[in-house]
């Protein structure tokens, strides 16, 4: 890490815990409308179209987003950057689908009341499987990115900043539920927006754009090639990891569940629209970092560097922590609470009433959801302790979750299908890739790409091959 401590230990226990304070306690205001467990797991299927794009958007901006785009950026140049940023087609992509999906499930709760229907119990099992692994190495990965920003910014050890974060989110998910997490959501996505603009408008005032086009022409010109061949693959990768992501994740289906029928669409396109320009401004301030005279030691502290490194030369260093403190955190808690309420309905409702076949009474499904999730929320903390690479814990998932995205359009929108060798097509695919992600003459830029092209082939396959017609219900 090569950021000074900007802020004392003292000084960032205080910020931490007065933003957990208001999470939790926003949570417990916006609780109070989770009647009934569709109230909780749903926010009673009536989300707007403005807290639907920004839930949809905020949970999107992950560390990931203002810490990775401008690491790629700053290794792989303009294809990392913009690589980066095709992730928001996953949500613009999906706006159809969702219209699709609660035309087909009207009274759906979860992802994996799709994967029951279409695929039968074989196939909901691989799903689930697939996407709660992916889920919790997300959560896991967001986990680690909070304890390691407080060490890094504020001197809170590793351990003691991790399960802060984790305490508060967790918290605030209890008592709240969906609710909490949307109204948190937009308020986080505002902040993340500011902070965002205002380290961007610094770079631009001191920057003198064609100097520095001409200076990274002469000495890093790789960055501005539009041929580097790792970049194009990685940008492939990129883009089809966030399509499968996108497309199965009980994340995005519990939103699209949750907002009004004809505001789902709507909500997903916008908040693919508002998140694409993110990592290409957080990517710019990378390419800005040469020309800037901001000496990168490591490539992870990019952005932090570059964002510090302005705001002193405003005269606003002694801002410079907290403000990177706040927007961080912020984009942490709004991939940690979404992942936690989504995840933890997906194992309440799918175990309950489609493994054990048991409706679980009112009076007892917050006690359930209560256990539930901080369940979930002990196994991320087990497995944040270690403090495992941020980069192989998420992106080695990426196969798996490529793998599942030519299997949900086929289910959405064709009538027949075999799902024999749909199954077979996920199954070779997510062993493949993953195999692919470790093998030295492969690397993680390939894996997503073969994940998701010998599943799309069965898929094919499948439609031709003795396909059989859905069951109806």
């Amino acid at each position: 890490m090569i950021l000074a401590l900007t802020l004392t230990p003292t000084t960032g226990w205080v910020v931490v815990i007065a933003l957990g304070i208001l999470w939790v306690g926003l949570g417990l205001y916006w609780g109070r409308k989770a009647k009934d467990s569709e109230g909780f797991m749903l926010a009673g299927r009536n989300i707007g179209l403005a807290l639907g794009s920004a839930t949809a958007m905020a949970t999107w901006i992950t560390s990931n987003t203002v810490m990775v785009a401008p690491k790629l950026a700053f290794t792989q140049g303009i294809w990392g950057m913009i690589g980066y940023s095709t992730a928001a087609f996953g949500l613009m992509l999906f706006a159809p689908l969702a219209m699709r999906i609660r035309r087909l499930l009207p009274e759906g709760v979860t992802a994996g009341d799709f994967f029951r229907q279409r695929y039968g119990l074989t196939g909901w099992i691989i799903f689930f499987i697939i996407t709660l692994v992916y889920s919790i190495a997300w959560l896991v990965t967001m986990a680690i990115a909070g304890g390691e920003l407080l060490n890094v910014l504020t001197g809170i050890p590793y351990v003691q900043g991790m399960s802060l974060i984790l305490i508060v989110c967790v918290l605030y998910t209890i008592f709240g539920g969906l609710y909490a997490v949307v109204g948190t959501d937009f308020i986080q996505s505002l902040i993340i927006l500011i902070g965002i603009v205002i380290i961007g408008v610094l770079v631009l005032t001191r920057l003198d754009i064609g100097a520095a086009h001409e200076q990274l022409s002469k000495v890093q010109p790789e960055l501005l090639s539009s041929t580097m061949p790792v970049a194009l693959l990685a940008f492939f990768n990129i883009m089809l990891f966030g399509f499968g992501e996108v497309f199965h994740n009980n994340v995005w289906w519990s939103r699209a569940f949750a907002m009004r029928e004809k505001i789902a669409p709507k909500a997903f396109f916008l908040s693919g629209i508002l998140w694409f320009p993110i990592p290409i401004a957080a990517g710019f301030a990378a390419l800005a970092a040469g020309p800037l005279g901001v000496n990168i030691t490591d490539s992870n502290q990019t952005g932090p560097a570059v964002a510090e490194h302005v705001m002193a030369q405003a005269g606003l260093e002694a801002y410079a922590g907290l403000l990177i403190l706040i927007v961080l955190f912020c984009s942490i808690a709004s991939s940690i609470d979404s992942l936690l309420a989504a995840t933890s309905d997906l194992i309440l409702n799918d175990f309950s009433r489609k493994v054990g076949h048991q409706e679980p009474s009112e009076k007892n499904f917050r006690r359930g959801a209560t256990i539930v999730t901080l369940s979930v929320g002990a196994l991320a903390w087990t497995l944040a302790v270690p403090r495992w690479p941020l980069v192989d814990v998420l992106y080695s998932s990426g196969p798996l979750v490529a793998s599942l995205i030519w299997p949900v359009i086929a289910g959405l929108y064709w009538k027949r299908i075999n799902r024999p060798v749909v199954l077979g097509g996920i199954i070779t695919g997510c062993t493949l890739g993953v195999i692919a992600y470790y093998h030295p003459d492969f690397g993680w830029y390939t894996a997503s790409l073969i994940g998701a092209a010998i599943s799309m082939l069965a898929t094919i396959a499948a439609r031709w091959i003795a396909p059989k017609p859905y069951p109806t219900a």
